[in-house]
This record gives structure tokens, C-alpha cells and sequence, in this order.
């Protein structure tokens, strides 16, 4: 068994966390921003001193690789991307990025024989935070292998012209053009070229923390669905209208909201989660009752069953009273639960085996772009614990520790793949 290097790996964290430091411990790194290439420039530096060989394709993943003995072998690859939310942290996705980094030095420093090419890569635009949607470039990548109903979210020309949230002037496109980071369509990741892919990640919940353990052995991305819930009323003055007769959309709102918790709940199922995380809310006036209130609910869970009994929880909603307000359920967006290949996760679960570290099956409650690669070639997901379960927040934290434990299980485990 071969081990990474901790002083390795501590020195990228630090490192890393400069670009887009925030100057509260985490970073804001936007996509296809210059803290972007700060990270990017730095990715290619290390591993080009390594000998690696940088390419980089259409829509800016990038790609570094060592060869193998075998000129004929497909490529195995790890990595994540670079890119955050706005104050995130220095883990996620980054993680994903140094550990590949990290196989590929220590392979180099310590000359492991290996058949198979060995590659780190960066995917463009995982976090969707400037220019939605998430996963973009993945999607983009992986668009011809995607399910019929994901699909079409992905298409090249529509994300091209996804607009900056900050400035609606300027589309993904644009910022593309000028990056200095647009290479070459025959470059992209592919089941022609591409044997197998891994990505470690902070594990973003306290799971892993919770049960004393270092590294998930993630076994599937969860099924998910996402549905707006709206209702609409009467835009009355607040001062001046009898109680009795308003038809308050926000009210309504909360009424339904407790309903769906006490439904939800009273079905006792075990790892179900289920969240109502954004609002709209018309005309938002403090002297104004409100006729439009809209909430986003998203379930998740591994069973379609499960879910199933959810979404009908939904949408019993519509066939109720609320207040006189009438009520819609439109869906927003779901996936089927996404299971990672079965040999890869024994690989994965081997190598901590006979490293001593302890580990435990887990799913993954977020999207990933592993998860779109699954669809176009085997994937598999390996998970590093993180401090008190924070992540897409500053104080987000894993130890370097266990940062380099998540790089040596994946180093052992693409081994394994490669000597097949």
C-alpha cells in the first residue's frame, strides 16, 4: 500500500485557500473568475512540475496527465472543480481537485508503476453561483449520455448565454471567450478515451464525524425532486382591511408549509430529508398583505418509493383550504437516485480496509459532477469527514489529516483499477 503525503497536502490547502480568500477563513472563487485562474494557473504549475501533460477542452475542464506503460490503456480519472459558492469554504470541490493532484505526485515522486494513464482534472462551473445551473459544464460535457428529462437543461448554445447574476450583461459565453482557459472539443472527457473516474469531497453532513470515521465509501448520489409551491390571494392595505375577509397568500403559505412537515414526518422514514429553502413573496410591503407567496420544497431520499409517497403529500396540497387562497404545485426538477459502479465501491472500500482507516458505506445527499460522468463511463465517489458537518460556509473544515487519508484511499484504490 502506498501512502500520500501530509506536508503535501497541508501546504495545498493553505495555498489554495488564498485564491478568493474572503478574509473570514473561507473564499468566494465564481467560476471563470480571476481567483479562478489564480487556482487554475497553480493547478497547471504543480502538475506540469511534475511532468504531467495539461490539456483543456471546450468549455475549460482541464487535465493533467502522467502516462502509463500501456500507450494503449484508457485513462483513469480523478478530480472536482474550483470553483465555489459565494463565502464558501476551502473543501469543497477543491478537495476533490489537490487529492487528484496528490495521487499524481505521489505516484511520480515514489515512480508507482502504472498501466494506465493517470489524470487529474477540474470541471468548469460546479457550483452554477455566477452563471446557473450547476454542473454545467459536466452537463454539458456528458449531455449525450444524460437521461432523457436531464438532458435538455444542458444543451451548449442555452448555457452559453447563461447570464452573470451580477451583471446581465455578460453570459458564461462571453466570460468563456476571454478566459484564456477555451481549448479544444476533442479534448473532452469521454468513454473513448476514459477507463474509469474517481472524485474525493468533503463529505458536507456529520455523518462521518457522528460515527467516528474518517472516509465514506459512497455507494449513490440520492433520488431527489424539487417542486414550487404557490399560492395566490388579494393585495389589500394592511391598516385598513377587515381580517375576515383577506385572502393572505403568505398565511396560506405557512399554514400549508406546517401541513407538509406534519404529513412528511408522520410517514417515519428513515434518511428522509426534505427542505423548503427559498420564498418569493408579492408585493414584500410591510403595509401590504401579500397576494402571491411561492416556497420551493425538495425531498430526497434513495428509494423512488419513498419519494413517490412525498411528492403525493405535494400535491394533496392543491385539493385543500387555504384560507381562500387557491394553490399550484409546478415541479421544478428531480433525478432518479444514481448508484455508483459496484466494483469501483469495492475498490474504494478494499483500500481502507488494508490502510487501517476506518471508514463506512454512505450516501451522498448532493449532486456532484461524478454523478453526470456516471452516465458516460463506471464512477464511484470517495468521501472525507468534515468538522461538525458544515460545508458552503466559511467555517467548513477537514483536518489535513484526514484530507490526506481521503487522497491515499483513492491513490490505492485507482491502483487497484489499474492493475485489472
Amino acid at each position: 500500500m502506498y501512502t500520500c503525503s501530509l506536508v503535501r497536502m497541508s501546504d495545498k490547502i493553505k495555498t489554495f485557500s488564498m485564491f478568493g480568500d474572503a478574509g473570514h477563513g473561507g473564499i468566494t472563487r465564481y467560476s471563470l473568475s480571476p481567483e479562478a485562474f489564480m487556482a487554475r494557473n497553480e493547478f497547471k504549475k504543480r502538475m506540469e512540475a511534475i511532468g504531467a501533460i495539461i490539456e483543456i477542452d471546450d468549455v475549460a475542464n482541464m487535465y493533467a496527465t502522467l502516462p502509463g506503460s500501456d500507450p494503449d490503456a484508457k485513462r483513469i480519472v480523478m478530480g472536482s472543480h474550483v470553483d465555489s459558492v459565494k463565502n464558501g469554504g476551502n473543501y469543497d470541490g477543491i478537495l476533490g481537485v489537490m487529492s487528484a493532484m496528490e495521487v499524481l505526485e505521489t505516484v511520480a515522486e515514489q515512480n508507482i508503476p502504472h498501466k494506465h494513464p493517470l489524470t487529474a482534472m477540474i470541471w468548469t462551473n460546479e457550483e452554477g453561483s455566477l452563471y446557473p445551473p450547476a454542473m454545467m459544464c459536466s452537463g454539458i460535457v456528458c449531455y449525450d449520455y444524460l437521461p432523457e428529462d436531464i438532458r435538455g437543461k444542458f444543451r451548449y448554445e442555452d448555457m452559453m448565454n447563461s447570464k452573470s447574476i451580477l451583471d446581465k450583461t455578460k453570459t458564461f459565453g462571453d466570460a468563456l471567450e476571454v478566459s484564456g482557459f477555451k481549448g479544444d472539443k476533442d479534448n473532452r472527457i469521454s468513454p473513448d478515451k476514459y477507463q474509469y473516474m474517481f472524485e474525493t469531497h468533503i463529505e458536507q453532513g456529520p455523518i462521518l464525524e457522528d460515527a467516528g470515521n474518517t472516509i465514506g465509501v459512497v455507494d449513490c448520489v440520492l433520488g431527489m425532486f424539487n417542486y414550487r409551491v404557490r399560492f395566490y390571494g388579494q393585495t389589500v392595505h394592511a391598516g385598513t382591511f377587515p381580517m375576515p375577509k383577506r385572502r393572505d397568500a403568505f398565511y396560506a403559505a405557512s399554514r400549508a408549509l406546517c401541513y407538509l412537515h406534519d404529513e412528511i414526518d408522520q410517514l417515519g422514514v428513515d434518511d428522509l430529508v426534505y427542505t423548503t429553502g427559498e420564498v418569493v413573496c408579492h408585493p414584500c410591503v410591510h403595509t401590504c398583505v401579500a397576494d402571491y407567496f411561492d416556497f420551493s420544497i425538495d425531498a430526497r431520499h434513495e428509494d423512488p418509493k419513498v419519494l413517490e409517497k412525498v411528492l403525493a403529500i405535494v400535491k394533496s396540497v392543491v385539493c385543500k383550504e387555504w384560507s381562500g387562497c387557491t394553490c399550484e404545485v409546478v415541479k421544478a426538477r428531480n433525478r432518479d437516485t444514481v448508484y455508483w459502479d459496484k466494483k469501483l465501491v469495492s475498490y474504494v472500500k478494499s483500500a481502507a480496509e488494508e490502510l487501517g482507516i476506518k471508514h463506512q458505506y454512505i450516501h451522498s445527499g448532493a449532486g456532484h459532477d461524478a454523478q453526470f460522468a456516471a452516465y458516460m463511463l463506471p464512477t464511484t465517489m470517495i468521501f472525507v469527514q468534515s468538522k461538525d458537518g458544515l460545508s458552503h460556509c466559511e467555517p467548513e473544515y477537514s483536518t489535513p489529516e484526514h484530507c490526506t487519508d481521503g487522497a491515499t484511499v483513492m491513490l490505492n484504490a485507482v491502483l487497484k483499477a489499474d492493475a485489472e
